[in-house]
């Protein structure tokens, strides 16, 4: 392993870095990066959570925007994806053994990369299933984290043949059966731009092909019979009222109302029951908010510089992004 991040011509590594491996749960070696801004005074940190199959190239467009406002960047790629150490022989499977591990490595994370070496204050912007991770962890970091965003969280699978609960049924049993490393072909969301359910814009979704295409190393399959399993409980527990109440992290969701993968009835009922939680939703967006086209990305980038410390006032804002400000609460 080593410690490079790739590009493409089109996807640049934004400004300065540093980058390297932290041992996650089991030794696992995991990928991460941190991006300093050339401001002259930091307006503190970003912890920047990806989803599934997702790696910290795919965020350089956002990485550079966060830094360009005067943001430090913190990253990694999830145990099993990216350039962070895979968990089988067959790599290309999307697997973990327990989803308290994915929470383990973001507290190793924060102790031991983003406390000591970051600036003040933290805020988590998390995607999807990187949102469900730092969903269901957030009782635990108040002390840590003073805002928490999240984009279109992974609460819900929608837009499969079978239900969810189907999904989940065959998943435990498989699991139970020994069977718990086989992959199922649920919600990989692999399908050619006009099929897509990820992105309205052609050429966002280029650049991100093209990064897989040159990069095919980083790049994941289908998910496990045990990977859904474990993410489905987790789902059912961070939507528990008992979990939410203990969450007090001001947070907003980012909810795409065009979303097929995460329904936004299940992101409306997460909100319902997250008093600490505000839903802005994106009109007409699909899932992955900061791939979308310009009129859905630039609101959700105006929401973000509104709602993180250092942009109490909204003029202050980036200029290309100030149309789309959005109240929060």
């Amino acid at each position: 392993m080593n410690t490079i991040l790739y590009q493409t011509p089109d996807n640049p590594i934004p400004g300065k870095y540093a980058a390297g491996f932290f041992d996650g749960v089991g030794n696992r070696k995991i990928r991460y990066a941190v991006f300093k801004t050339e401001a002259s005074v930091a307006r503190g940190t970003v912890v920047l959570l990806q989803g599934r199959n997702e790696t910290i190239e795919k965020y350089f467009e956002t990485i550079a925007d966060l830094t360009a406002a005067g943001f430090w960047v913190a990253t990694f790629d999830w145990r099993g994806q990216g350039g962070s150490e895979r968990l089988l022989r067959q790599a290309g499977r999307g697997h973990v053994a327990h989803f308290t591990d994915y929470e383990r490595d973001l507290m190793t994370f924060l102790e031991q990369i983003v406390l000591p070496d970051t600036r003040l204050p933290f805020s988590i912007v998390a995607h999807s299933m990187g949102a469900l991770v730092a969903l269901s962890l957030a009782p635990m970091l108040a002390s840590r984290i003073d805002r928490m965003v999240l984009l279109a969280p992974f609460v819900g699978l929608g837009g499969q043949a079978i239900d969810q609960r189907g999904i989940f049924a065959i998943a435990t049993i498989m699991d139970r059966l020994g069977l718990g490393t086989l992959p199922l072909h649920a919600g990989n969301g692999n399908r050619p731009f006009p099929n897509n359910v990820l992105t309205a814009d052609a050429r966002r979704f280029a650049r991100n092909q093209a990064l897989a295409d040159a990069c095919p190393q980083l790049q994941l399959g289908p998910p496990t019979a045990r990977w859904l399993r474990e993410t489905f409980r987790a789902m059912r527990r961070v939507l528990r009222r008992e979990h939410l109440t203990r969450v007090t992290v001001p947070t907003i969701i980012l909810a795409p109302t065009a979303d097929r993968l995460v329904p936004h009835l299940a992101v409306e009922f997460l909100a319902r029951n997250f008093r600490a939680g505000h839903m802005i939703p994106i009109d007409g967006a699909r899932h992955e908010l900061f791939q979308e086209a310009d009129r859905y990305r630039a609101q959700a980038m105006a929401a973000i510089f509104a709602f993180l410390p250092g942009f109490e006032n909204a003029d202050e804002a980036p200029h290309q992004f100030e149309e789309s400000l959005v109240p929060t609460a």
